[in-house]
This record gives C-alpha cells, sequence and structure tokens, in this order.
C-alpha cells in the first residue's frame, strides 16, 4: 500500500541539516523527492522517501537523534489546516480523538490509540509504514510531536509520566531527556507516553465550542475528507490490535463499525481477504521485533497471535525460508557489518 505523510517536518530538518554543513536538497533529491518539498508544508510524500532522507542524514555523526530534535521543534501550528480545530477542543482526549480522526490529513502511517488504566492513561502511537523496521527516527519523530502536542494543550508546565520506546537506547541522551524528561524508557513493548487519567480529561482552557465548530466547517470545506480504502482501514486496524490479542475478525469489525459477514464482503469486493492481512502484517511486527534484542522469540511468537512457539516457527519458515532464531542472528549480524562500514 502506498503510505503519505506530510511534508512539514521535511522543513524543521533542513534547518537542522543546515546548521551542521548538510545540504538538505541534495539528500531530498536522493531519495527521489521534490526539494519544493523543503519549503512547503502541505504536500504529500512518500513515507519511504522521508526515512530516506533520515538514513542518509544520520550517517553524518553530527545528526544522531535527528528525529527527537525535529519533535522537540514540533508546534501546535505544524499540524497545519487542523491545529485550530485541535486548540479548541474541551479536553485533551477529544483533541487525541479528532487528531485520529483528521489522520488523512496529516499522515497515512501514525495511529493514535489511548489505553487507561486506573489512574494513568497511555497514549500509544503505531506507525504503520509497510516497512519491518520504521527507523527510529521516524519513530522519535512521532512520538516527540504527539508530546509536544499535549503539552500545547496541558500547558508548557506539564511533564510526562513516562514516554516508551520499543527501539533500544541510543549512545547518548543528550537530547532526550531535557525534552522528554527524567522518565524515559527503551526497549519497551510499545510506543507511548504516559500522563495521568485527570490530565486528558481536563478541562482545556482554550477550549470553545463555537470556534471549534467554526474550525470545523472550514475545515472540512477546504479539505475534504478522502476516506481511506477498506483494505488500508483494515491493516491499519489489524496493526494495532494484533500485539494486544485482539486480531480476530469481530475485534477488528468492532474497531470500524462493521459486523464481521459485512466486513469480509467488503474485503473480498476489493479482492482482498482478512486472513490475507492478517498475514502480512503478522510478517511485518515479526520481523519488527524480531529487530528488536528486548523481546523473545516466545515474546514475539504471542505477539503476532501465536500460543505456541513451535507454531509460530513452524509460520515464520514458511513465510521468510528461515527460523525466527536464525533471521534475528543474520539481521545483527548485516547491521554490525553495516557499522563496521560506516566506521571505515
Amino acid at each position: 500500500m502506498a503510505i503519505f505523510v506530510r511534508s512539514a517536518s521535511l522543513i524543521k530538518y533542513s534547518d537542522i541539516a543546515r546548521a551542521v554543513g548538510i545540504d538538505p536538497i541534495c539528500k531530498v533529491r536522493e531519495a527521489g523527492l521534490d526539494p519544493v518539498c523543503l519549503s512547503a508544508p502541505d504536500l504529500r510524500i512518500p513515507e519511504a522517501g522521508l526515512a530516506s532522507v533520515f538514513q542518509e542524514s544520520v550517517r553524518s555523526t553530527e545528526l544522531r537523534s535527528l528525529g527527537v530534535r525535529i519533535g522537540e521543534a514540533w508546534r501546535l501550528s505544524d499540524f497545519g489546516a487542523v491545529s485550530l480545530y485541535l486548540q479548541h477542543q474541551p479536553t485533551l482526549r477529544h483533541v487525541l480523538a479528532e487528531v485520529e480522526r483528521y489522520r488523512h490529513m496529516l499522515s497515512d502511517s501514525v495511529s493514535i490509540r489511548v489505553a487507561d488504566f486506573g489512574e494513568v492513561s497511555l497514549v500509544h502511537v503505531v506507525l504503520v509504514t509497510g516497512r519491518p523496521d520504521p527507523g527510529r527516527d521516524i519513530v522519535e519523530l512521532t512520538v516527540g510531536a504527539v508530546f509536544n502536542l499535549i503539552r500545547g494543550i496541558l500547558g508548557a508546565q506539564w511533564k510526562a509520566r513516562g514516554v516508551y520506546f520499543a527501539h533500544a537506547a541510543p549512545e547518548s541522551m543528550r537530547f532526550h531527556r531535557p525534552f522528554l524528561g527524567p522518565n524515559v524508557e527503551f526497549d519497551s513493548e510499545f510506543d507511548a507516553i504516559a500522563l495521568t487519567r485527570e490530565e486528558l480529561d481536563r478541562p482545556n482552557p482554550l477550549g470553545d465550542a463555537a470556534l471549534a465548530r467554526y474550525a470545523k466547517e472550514l475545515l472540512d470545506l477546504r479539505l475534504p475528507s478522502r476516506p481511506a480504502s477498506i483494505t488500508d482501514e483494515v491493516r491499519r486496524a489489524i496493526h494495532i490490535l494484533l500485539p494486544q490479542g485482539q486480531g480476530a475478525i469481530e475485534r477488528v469489525g468492532q474497531r470500524l463499525g462493521f459486523a464481521p459477514r459485512t466486513l469480509q464482503r467488503q474485503l473480498e469486493q476489493a479482492g482482498q481477504s482478512f486472513s490475507a492481512l492478517v498475514n502480512e502484517v503478522r510478517g511485518e511486527l515479526a520481523m519488527r521485533y524480531l529487530g528488536n534484542r528486548h523481546h523473545t522469540v516466545s515474546d514475539i511468537a504471542n505477539l503476532v497471535g501465536f500460543s505456541e512457539v513451535s507454531a509460530f516457527s513452524r509460520w515464520f519458515s514458511g513465510e521468510f525460508g528461515k527460523p525466527p532464531t536464525r533471521w534475528r542472528s543474520d539481521y545483527f549480524a548485516d547491521v554490525a557489518r553495516d557499522d563496521v562500514n560506516e566506521a571505515h
């Protein structure tokens, strides 16, 4: 599936790159993108192209932690046409729900899910990229942008209960802790931001129902909804629900507002099947988790919907031609080899 994102992050990337002597125009062209995206924030560009720009740029040691640095520079206004509408929502919970509702204007790649656990809530940030590894910088940029969105609503004094990343910790926390606070954890099971439930439901002092309605009217007039295909919506829902043990068609249908038979029929009309989509997403997630040393193969089997490791190993071998343990060892050998080549 084609996944597109707004070009706004490349404008901030451009400022950081130039500050360390990197030509952003050159990097953008190398990724097959039009340099105009360095000055126009609302262009839709391929997510893979953005990832390529970041990947090639961070080969320079001066641009380590590029993603979190862009996230730190993100402001509420950087959400573009939806910014005014978000600013006047009654609570942060409403803000996050509207980000999800209008994600077709922001990013095909990002989904936000809020989960309450007593007095604490987790804002999960889920990336659907079509690549086994979204990349550290893409993840940290997205989490950082959501973090600053929360701060924009709750105020500059707000501090997160915790910020969690599924990838491994960087060599230096020089940019992470001053921005995200002291409670940053890596090798987590998810990418998320923790805050109190009271903060999530606290009345927004900037909220104005009349202005929100006005902003929505302008928003819908200027940028009419471009609904995603049923295939893309189901694929996104599976990405979110499968690691929670809720990847059955009944739960996916419930999330999307369809009865299971109706959902299956719509997929068939689109030339797809639910089982094929589950298998596709399962493969993407399995490779993503295997690239994280924190997860055991047993953990991964459970996260992608297998109750037995042996069943997971048979399925993985059939899909990728080697058992998961072999795939993991080959993957980290390739990573080590790339690191040696970069060092020279």
